[in-house]
């Protein structure tokens, strides 16, 4: 019996090694990895250059806090900030710590400005994590169901909705900032509208509120840029990492441009954890890999591109799938009815890992170093499931 709370419902495999794209369950069998531990391992499993610098680290210095410099930490958030065009860098352990210091940032920002209730603006269907504050922003009413009361001091907007956004403004005038996924990735994997975002940031500069842009999910290469923003011909004001910038371990960031650099003064925010020696080297080892190696990012355009044609091709006629999208290697397969049943699935007869989000979207995040032989299997055995998953649920 588990002693382990029963917060997750586990699917029946224990992993214990990988290589790449590979895993190998303690049976000696290996599946191929579609969903990146929920887009973490950008790099793929075990990545030498990664490795190499944990382990380095790990024999020199793991931890001493921020009471003191951290060489390391201040390596990686010259290296964050010149790849972002940012100003500061606060770092922490995982993407709802990130966005808890980015609402923190936002109200702060707001109260010095004389303001009594600090409001930002948050999406529906969106997705910032599980702490109080991260839930509150968080659009997904299930999972705060027990939870309750939630905070005060956020309004709930449509998702790419240039009306509502227009609205939301002209009827507050506490707004302090806006907090909106690129991709929604939780949310079954919807990419916003780049002229709605651009509105969002005109908008932003009108009021004098804060533009903060959630890419914990989106950033470190996976839609194509290594940051989503980057697509865009403006920087946001805040930009909140994790997932992908440690590969496995966990680290965040919160990055901030402008006026939203000048904020926060010793003693606002902190962390025993965060940017530790051991943690900024994992970080370092992943930016470094993808300056150094271009053709990982570019890969995710050019292989997100196939994989969301060839889908297209071998659903072609379903009538129980009703949209293909993505961007990069996010990419979601959205069905007229709820699928979760399909992750085990794809797991016990193709050897496949794959997730189910929002209960009718199948969602891929593949590892950036995925080859195209490796997505033909991951297409042709979705695909398989699929058929037969809407034949048998006609």
């Amino acid at each position: 019996m588990s002693h382990l709370m029963p917060t997750y419902s586990r699917l029946p495999v224990t992993f214990s090694h990988g290589e790449g794209a590979w895993l190998w369950d303690n049976q000696g069998n290996r599946y191929l990895d579609a969903i990146s531990g929920i887009a973490v391992c950008n790099l793929g499993h075990t990545h030498p250059a990664v490795t190499q610098a944990v382990c380095e680290q790990a024999k020199q210095l793991v931890h001493t806090s921020n009471l003191y410099r951290i060489e390391r930490q201040e390596q990686l958030g010259d290296a964050l900030t010149a790849a972002a065009g940012m100003d500061k860098a606060f770092f922490c352990n995982s993407g709802t710590e990130a966005n808890e210091a980015a609402i923190k940032l936002a109200r702060l920002y707001g109260h010095k400005k004389g303001l009594a209730l600090p409001t930002i603006v948050v999406m529906e269907n969106s997705f910032h994590g599980r702490t109080m504050a991260a839930l509150t922003a968080t659009g997904n009413e299930k999972i705060k169901v027990g939870f309750g009361p939630m905070l005060d001091g956020f309004v709930r907007i449509p998702y790419n909705d240039r009306q509502a956004a227009q609205q939301v403004f002209a009827d507050h005038d506490n707004i302090v900032a806006v907090l909106v996924e690129p991709v929604q990735g939780e949310g079954g994997v919807l990419p916003a509208d780049p002229t709605w975002l651009a509105q969002l940031h005109q908008l932003c500069q009108a009021n004098d509120a804060l533009l903060m842009f959630d890419e914990v999910q989106t950033g470190l290469g996976r839609t194509g840029k290594l940051f989503a923003f980057q697509h865009l011909n403006f920087l946001p004001d805040v930009v909140t990492l994790a997932k992908g910038l440690g590969n496995g371990f966990p680290i965040g960031a919160m990055l901030t441009h402008g006026k939203a650099a000048e904020v926060f003064a010793p003693g606002n925010h902190g962390t025993t954890f965060g940017g530790n020696p051991l943690a900024c080297a994992a970080g370092l080892a992943v930016i470094h890999t993808l300056k150094a190696q271009p053709e990982y990012i570019e890969n995710a355009t050019k292989l997100g591109n196939y994989i969301q044609a060839e889908f297209t091709k071998h659903l072609a006629g379903l009538s129980g799938v009703k949209v293909i999208r993505g961007l990069g290697l996010m990419i979601g397969i959205q069905l007229d009815r709820d699928c979760p049943e399909l992750v085990k699935t794809a797991l016990t007869q193709h050897q496949l890992l794959i997730n189910v989000t929002r209960g009718d979207t199948i969602r891929l995040l593949p590892p950036l170093i995925m080859t195209q032989a490796q997505a033909d299997q991951l297409i042709a055995g979705v695909s398989e499931i699929i058929r037969d998953f809407l034949n048998t649920n006609a």
